[in-house]
């Protein structure tokens, strides 16, 4: 299968950068946006969600990634998404004690702001605890 070049850019670093067969990353639209070898050139807005790149040999990767873009330009894409983490990197008690703080939040009265602050802490803890399950699923 065709590959391309894939790089994911953190705000902290470059989570992943090599070659792809695939990449599948949460759009703002509320759907997924799937990238193969020659995809047209575009932009796209990124969600808080799960990246997932099949890797030039035919692995998955998965990735919890936070708000950002993705880039295609002549068979390269750029992520740049304010966080990308693998599973084997996430703390799943430190994001279950955060999607519970969240939760409770979320109960008391609050701003129009802070309550999509809130709402936003929620979606991240929540994004990093699919994804570190996931990992412990898998065989």
């Amino acid at each position: 299968m065709k590959t391309f070049w894939l790089k994911v850019i953190a705000s902290d670093r470059v989570a992943y950068n090599g070659r792809c067969q695939k990449v599948i990353v949460p759009a703002a639209d509320g759907g997924q946006m799937g990238i193969l070898a020659d995809h047209e050139n575009m932009v796209i807005a990124i969600e808080v969600g799960e990246a997932k790149m099949q890797l030039e040999d035919g692995t998955w990767e998965t990735l919890a990634v936070g708000t950002g873009f993705l880039e295609v330009v002549n068979n390269r894409v750029t992520m740049l998404v304010q966080t990308a983490e693998k599973p084997e990197e996430i703390d799943a008690r430190r994001a279950e004690e955060r999607r519970e703080v969240m939760e409770e939040k979320l109960r008391q009265k609050q701003s129009i702001q802070e309550y999509y602050h809130t709402k936003a802490s929620l979606a991240r803890a929540m994004n990093r605890l699919k994804v570190s399950r996931e990992k412990n699923t898998r065989i």
